[in-house]
C-alpha cells in the first residue's frame, strides 16, 4: 500500500460523491420548474443510496471481480474476500471499491435529467437499478476491468482509451437519456425556463470542483499524471464556458448564466476520456470546440428533432463524451479503430439494453405519471412536500 496514493484517492472519492450530492442535484434542480425541484433532489439522493447498496451486492463484482471477457463474475459480491489489508495495485481494494462506487452513483443520476418532471419515482428507482447492473457495470468491465475492449482485447495491445469515463459514463448515460426521452414522450409544457439559475450555477461549480476527483482520481496515484489530469480538466472547462457564452452572444445577442455553466459541463464531459492522455494545449482545443459543438447539439435535439430530453443530457454529456473519445485518436494518443469501434459497440449495446430494461421496468411500475400529477408537479403529488410557499 502506498500512503500518498491512498490519501489522494480518499479525497478523490469524496470529491466524486460531491458531484452528485449536492452538485448534480442543485444543477438539475435549478433547471426544472419550482414545483419539481424536490423531486429532482429526492431522485438524486435515492439513487445515490440504492446504487451504493447494489454496487456492494453485485455491481463491483460484475465490473472488477474477475478477468472474463464480458463480465467480472460474482466472486467479489458483497466484497467477498476483501478486508482492510487486501490491495488493488497500491491501494486498499476497499478504497478502490468506494472510488468506483461514486462513478456507479453519478452515471445513472445523469440520465435523470432526460425525463425530469414527468416520470414516476418507482420507475426511476427500478430502472436505474436494472440499468446500473445490466449496462454500466458490464461496460465498465469491458473497458476498465480487463474485458474485451481493454488492452489485449479485440483491438490488440492498444485497446480502448477512456481515462475517466467518456464511454463508460458519458456515452452510456447520454444514449440512455435519449432512448428514455423518446420512449416517454415530451412534457405537456416544454417552454418554462429554469426556475432558479442560481442553483444551476452553484451546482455547476460543485461539479467543476468534484471533477478534479473524477479525472485526477482516475490516475489511481498521487503523481504527475493526476496533476496533469486536473490541470487539463480545468482548462477544458474554462475554455468551453467561454466559447459557449461567445456563441450564444453571436447567435442571440446575449450570453446567459445558464448557458455559461452548461458550457462548463460540456467542457468537463469532453475532456473526461482524454484527461490522462493530453496536455494543456489539447485541452484548450477540446474545450473550445465542445462549447460550440454541444450547444449546437442542444439546438438540434431540442428544436430540429424535437426530442424532449428535458435537461439536454445527451447533447451535453453524450455528445461531449463521444467527442472527447474521438479526440484521443485525433491527437495521436489512441487508435482510430479502437476508439470508434468501442463507441459503436457500447453505443449499440446501450441503446438496445436500455430499451429492453425500460420495457421490463414498465411491467412492474408505470413509467409516466398521470396528466394531473404532471400539472401539479411531482413535489406535492409524489412526495407531499413543496420547496417554496408559492409555486410557479
Amino acid at each position: 500500500m502506498n500512503g500518498a496514493d491512498t490519501a489522494w484517492i480518499i479525497v478523490a472519492t469524496g470529491l466524486v460523491l460531491l458531484m452528485t450530492l449536492p452538485g448534480l442535484a442543485l444543477f438539475y434542480g435549478g433547471l426544472v420548474r419550482a414545483r419539481n425541484v424536490l423531486s429532482v433532489f429526492m431522485q438524486c439522493f435515492a439513487i445515490a443510496c440504492l446504487m451504493s447498496v447494489l454496487w456492494l451486492v453485485a455491481g463491483y463484482s460484475i465490473a472488477f471481480g474477475g478477468e472474463g471477457a464480458y463480465w467480472g463474475g460474482l466472486g467479489r459480491a458483497f466484497l467477498t474476500g476483501v478486508d482492510a489489508e487486501t490491495l488493488k495495485g497500491s491501494l486498499p481494494e476497499v478504497l478502490f471499491f468506494a472510488f468506483q462506487m461514486t462513478f456507479a452513483i453519478i452515471t445513472p443520476a445523469l440520465f435523470l435529467g432526460a425525463f425530469a418532471e414527468r416520470v414516476g419515482f418507482g420507475f426511476v428507482l427500478l430502472f436505474s437499478a436494472l440499468w446500473m447492473l445490466g449496462v454500466y457495470a458490464p461496460v465498465a468491465h469491458w473497458i476498465w476491468g480487463g474485458g474485451f475492449l481493454a488492452d489485449g482485447g479485440i483491438f490488440g495491445e492498444v485497446g480502448t482509451k477512456d481515462f475517466a469515463g467518456g464511454i463508460v459514463v458519458h456515452e452510456t448515460a447520454g444514449l440512455a437519456a435519449l432512448v428514455l426521452a423518446v420512449m416517454i414522450g415530451p412534457r405537456k409544457n416544454r417552454t418554462t425556463p429554469p426556475h432558479n439559475p442560481g442553483f444551476v450555477a452553484i451546482g455547476a461549480g460543485l461539479l467543476w470542483v468534484g471533477w478534479f476527483g473524477f479525472n485526477g482520481g482516475s490516475q489511481l496515484a498521487a503523481d504527475g499524471g493526476a496533476a496533469m489530469a486536473i490541470t487539463v480538466t480545468h482548462i477544458s472547462a474554462a475554455s468551453a464556458s467561454l466559447t459557449w457564452a461567445l456563441w450564444e452572444r453571436i447567435k442571440f445577442g446575449r450570453a446567459s448564466l445558464v448557458g455559461l455553466v452548461t458550457g462548463t459541463i460540456a467542457g468537463l464531459a469532453s475532456i473526461t476520456p482524454a484527461s490522462g492522455f493530453v496536455g494543456p494545449i489539447e485541452a484548450l482545443v477540446i474545450g473550445a470546440v465542445a462549447g460550440v459543438l454541444c450547444q449546437e447539439a442542444v439546438a438540434l435535439i431540442r428544436n430540429k428533432i424535437r426530442i424532449d430530453d428535458t435537461l439536454d443530457v445527451f447533447a451535453v454529456h453524450g455528445v461531449g463524451g463521444i467527442f472527447g473519445t474521438i479526440m484521443i485518436a485525433a491527437f495521436g494518443a489512441g487508435s482510430w479503430t479502437a476508439q470508434l469501434g468501442a463507441l459503436a459497440i457500447v453505443g449499440i449495446f446501450t441503446v438496445v439494453a436500455t430499451w429492453i430494461l425500460a420495457k421490463l421496468a414498465c411491467l412492474v411500475t408505470p413509467i409516466r405519471v398521470d396528466a394531473e400529477t404532471e400539472f401539479n408537479g411531482l413535489d406535492i403529488s409524489a412526495h407531499g412536500e413543496r420547496a417554496y410557499d408559492i409555486t410557479s
